[in-house]
């Protein structure tokens, strides 16, 4: 069956999203579960005592009457402890010097994103990795939780904010008005929302727990990041709305027993770009304020916040409210929050704490008698025996109370242990489903690598076999061993993996696709072993013929994808690619000079080389002239005379003009792990003095789109291209972020979605005339010239679109990005007559080079998710993902893009470019996420592991999902120009 190598191409990425995904299903495990549901008040264990069974089996009594918890999204500890919270957050911090508070700086884990973290904050588990993807539409808690057991208990709760809590807990609030924080751009009304209920359900006593999840914090970090003038105005305003919270509650506490506590905390920290789903420590540190009046008698002893695990206040709110503790929870109470309370209740809370910890090891773990925590545990019982036989004796003596105190750090100390037991077991991978992934992704890997010669030839295309291998009988055995295996390892082991849950339909259908794909391989294989034994001279010259940009491209390539195997490459991945780039810069410079000095050199002696360099110029000056027909503007006359008379020097300097290029881009935008802590150019334009500045070079940024991306546009597309970057000037202006040239402040700021849906419109009518034209080449058998125009006004569509999803700071990105793309174009690509796979390559490097000038990492918080909500008046998830993807991924998509619109534009001269750039583009995506699913699977108990290999391994995934988006486009054009030659 002869297959194209842009079909062979894009079919094996296709079937490598699916292995990957399997992959992932397996790669990212389920926290530490408790095999039953949920905890019940019968199964709470006896007061330990030594002779005869305690009278005390029941829970204590709650220590709170009223809990009221206010998460304050993203905020970060400084913003409380540190120097914006004395000036913004005046009562609190007058509070917490006062000692009247307990205050602590929580840890969380990554991801830092909120649905984990209320799962962390309401269950005391670890969240699994996974759930950052589920976090957009997060799916009921079914896992013991405080809310549940509240609510169980008769506990009326009522809610107001962030309805990702609504999502949680169903049915659980007698009370709730949730609003959607993915609507990021809006940082007002989401609380305003919230507060308007406060004075009324303050009044009120029919509620027992009541939770505000503030989303405005979380907003303006993604918008304008962690130092903008609107931070303190909004933390002004939390004060203000626990000032009222703490001041209604304390006229209501009757009893100085039973008061009410204020629980102040974070879901998560915010990164210094405003972001957050990473492992930094500003993204992980929160802070935590228990307010009560039981805490009164601490005051004047204040001191620094002690460190905590976020899982801690799971147990401590269950306790405290009188709630068995959560089966699932991995955290310990706070020793603080009960010192209140006489030692026999303080040693029954903690009994209770160490019972449900060494159970849930007990349910993990094997040899749990045996952990260092357990028997410590064990020990304290049995000490806690001692003191409660001699306590329920009469003894009043100080040795009661020296023994008692002992036994206090006897069970914080075996908490501790049993805590992080429990945390090292929280790794539970599915291997069968990543196995069963790996297998298909490396199967697909290897059949485009050894297709590499016949789809690369001039043919472009490979004869694959399929009849003979699926109907041959070693295809039936392997088909009945892989069933085999599936039955005896969906049948033997203990655990559920996912692909023992799927249909048995679904896992054959899929067995019976790796079985093909491994006959398909080793036929392939063999045909080609057989074909080129009698031809390995021809195969050795072949191999001496590479020439030095060759070796560069493919050794830089495997150079990056080796780095992978450490931590610190993948956090400071954006120095590889820049190394990368300014070698190739380096390598085309000497390219240049060889071309203009040395072979001319030569020529004095060697008059074949002269008529050689004779035809070049002529070639050289045929480009200048195509090119000049295709711009269609006489009044460049006189710009494109100046560049044709001067080739030569403009020529040697564009590798040099580049360097320059990329080095200007390097300070705009701080990424990894090293540097982010400090400044970056982007942060200096974006600060509110330097309004003038921005706006100054966001409009000359436009300008610039414009005048280097219309020349190729029809009239229509030109025209609709200069009003939508006028709309996105006007978007920028509206939002506050620019100013117009009469407007002196931003007093008048909107959300600008009529703006930027003016622009929207723009955007679509480019993209569907571009797409008229491409139907009309193919359906109407026009001239090359249609489908070239056609695809060059989709990429202006895609640049548009950029222009308006961008940071501002970042359009100077955008048009160095075009600016380096018309460089390598018109002076060193066609000058130096490189072919298809030499151009993929570059473009690649050139790609993944702009992904990270652009700011972004391999860390989850610089995922700009503002850009998903542009134009979007509320939270739509389809678009906003869309957008999101796009902003993020925006980088290797224009230069991929750019790609087909260069390679298209080479058909007259090489028919099989469009296909070969597609295959050439397939195995250098196939190879990273091959070798890396496999460093992953090695490493999965390495210390990094959730903070920086997971969250690589999900861009790795995306990134591969895209390319294979890209490949289809690619086909799409190669088929279309099948269909037009063969016409």
């Amino acid at each position: 069956m002869k297959v194209g190598a842009s079909v062979l191409a894009c079919c094996c990425l296709l079937i490598q999203v699916l292995g990957l995904a399997l992959f992932l299903r397996g790669f990212f495990p389920l926290p530490v579960r408790s095999q039953a549901r949920k905890s019940s008040i019968s199964e709470i264990p006896a007061e330990p005592w030594a002779g005869k069974t305690s009278n005390w089996t029941q829970l204590p009594h709650p220590l709170f009457k009223k809990v009221v918890i206010v998460l304050i999204d993203a905020l970060r500890q400084d913003f409380v402890f540190g120097v914006k919270g004395k000036e913004h957050m005046r009562y609190v911090t007058q509070l917490i010097e006062k000692g009247s508070t307990l205050s602590y700086i929580a840890m969380a884990t990554a991801p830092t994103v909120t649905m984990p973290r209320i799962k962390a904050l309401m269950t005391g588990t670890i969240p699994g990795f996974i759930d950052i993807v589920v976090n957009l539409n997060s799916p009921e808690l079914l896992e013991d939780n405080v809310i549940w057991q509240a609510k169980q208990a008769g506990k009326r709760i009522v809610f107001y904010g962030d309805d990702t809590w609504i999502k949680l807990f169903p049915k659980h609030f007698v009370e709730s008005d949730g609003t959607t924080s993915f609507f990021v751009s809006d940082f007002t009304e989401v609380d305003d929302n919230v507060t308007r209920h406060l004075d009324d359900v303050l009044k009120r006593d029919d509620w027992d727990v009541l939770v505000l999840h503030y989303l405005g914090l979380d907003h303006i970090g993604h918008l304008t990041g962690p130092h903008s003038h609107l931070i303190g105005p909004k933390l002004y305003e939390m004060d203000f709305v626990l000032k009222k919270i703490h001041s209604a509650l304390s006229s209501k506490d009757e009893d100085p027993s039973f008061p009410s506590l204020i629980v102040v905390c974070g879901d998560h920290g915010m990164s210094e770009a405003g972001s957050h789903g990473g492992s930094s420590d500003e993204e992980v540190q929160t802070p935590l304020v228990l307010i009560s009046s039981a805490f009164q008698n601490k005051a004047g002893t204040f001191k620094e916040p002690e460190i905590i695990q976020q899982t801690d206040l799971a147990p401590t709110l269950a306790l405290g409210l009188g709630l068995p503790i959560s089966r699932s929870s991995l955290g310990m109470l706070l020793p603080a929050v009960v010192e209140h309370k006489t030692f026999r209740e303080q040693l029954r809370f903690f009994h209770l704490n160490g019972y449900q910890l060494c159970k849930l090891l007990k349910e993990n773990l094997r040899a749990y008698e045996k952990d260092d925590g357990v028997e410590q545990f064990k020990k304290a019982e049995k000490l806690h025996a001692n003191w409660i036989k001699l306590y329920l004796e009469g003894n009043t003596s100080e040795v009661l109370t020296n023994l008692g105190r002992k036994l206090i750090k006897q069970y914080l100390e075996a908490l501790q242990k049993l805590s992080a037991s429990l945390s090292k077991q929280v790794v539970e991978y599915d291997i069968y489903s990543m196995t069963v992934g790996a297998i298909i992704t490396l199967e697909m890997f290897f059949l485009l690598l050894i297709c590499v010669p016949s789809a690369l030839s001039s043919k472009a295309e490979f004869d694959l076999p399929l009849a003979s291998p699926i109907f041959s009988l070693f295809f039936y055995m392997t088909c009945l061993v892989l069933a085999a295996v599936h039955v005896i390892v969906c049948t033997s082991t203990e655990n559920m993996c996912f692909f023992c849950s799927i249909s048995w339909m679904m896992a054959m259908a899929i067995m019976v696709l790796i079985a093909a794909l491994l006959c398909v391989l080793l036929s392939v294989l063999g045909k080609i072993i057989l074909k080129h034994k009698s031809s390995n001279e021809k195969q050795s010259s072949s191999m001496s013929s590479w020439s030095e940009l060759d070796l560069l491209l493919l050794v830089g390539t495997l150079g990056h994808v080796l780095s992978m195997g450490a931590s610190s490459f993948i956090e400071e991945e954006h120095q590889t690619w820049y190394f990368l780039i300014n070698t190739l810069c380096l390598a085309l410079s000497q390219e240049m000079c060889r071309k203009y000095f040395l072979v001319r050199k030569r020529n004095k002696m060697n008059t074949s080389d002269l008529e050689y360099m004779e035809q070049t110029d002529v070639y050289i000056n045929e480009i200048y002239d195509a090119h000049k027909k295709e711009l269609k503007e006489e009044r460049l006359s006189i710009l494109e005379r100046f560049i044709k008379d001067n080739e030569k020097w403009i020529a040697l300097a564009s590798p040099g003009i580049i360097l320059i290029c990329c080095r200007l881009l390097r300070p705009l935008n701080q990424t990894g792990v090293q540097w982010m802590h400090r400044s970056d150019f982007g942060h200096w334009l974006t600060s509110s003095e330097h309004k003038p500045e921005l706006s100054f070079l966001v409009g000359t940024c436009l300008v610039m789109i414009f005048v280097l991306i219309q020349g190729k546009c029809s009239l229509v597309s030109k025209v609709a291209l200069m009003f939508g970057l006028l709309g996105v000037y006007c978007y920028r202006a509206t939002i506050g972020h620019v100013l117009y040239p009469w407007q002196q402040d931003t007093k008048d700021i909107t959300k600008g979605i009529t703006e930027a849906r003016f622009v929207y419109i723009f955007v679509l009518g480019i993209l569907i005339t571009g797409i008229k034209d491409l139907l009309k080449s193919h359906m109407m058998c026009a001239d090359y010239k249609a489908k070239s125009m056609g695809l060059w006004e989709v990429y202006s569509g895609l640049v548009l679109l950029a222009a308006l999803l961008f940071r501002p700071h970042n359009l100077v990105v955008l048009v160095f990005c075009l600016l380096i793309q018309i460089i390598l174009t018109m002076f060193i690509w066609k000058i130096l007559k490189y072919d298809a796979a030499q151009i993929t390559f570059m473009h690649y490097w050139f790609g993944q080079a702009f992904f990270f000038f652009q700011g972004n990492s391999n860390t989850i918080s610089t995922v700009d998710i503002s850009a998903g909500f542009v134009g979007l008046e509320n939270y739509v998830e389809i678009p906003a993902v869309l957008l999101t993807a796009f902003v993020t991924y925006s980088g290797p998509l224009l230069w991929s893009m750019h790609l087909l619109c260069y390679l298209n534009g080479e058909i007259n001269k090489t028919s099989t470019a469009v296909a070969h750039g597609c295959f050439s583009y397939a195995i250098i995506r196939s190879l990273p996420v091959t070798v890396y699913i496999l460093l992953v699977t090695g490493f999965r108990y390495h210390l990094f592991i959730w903070s920086v290999f997971s969250p690589k391994l999900l861009y790795e995934v995306i990134h591969l999902v895209i390319s294979a988006g890209i490949c289809v486009t690619f086909t799409v054009v190669d088929k279309n120009q099948v269909a037009k030659s063969e016409h």
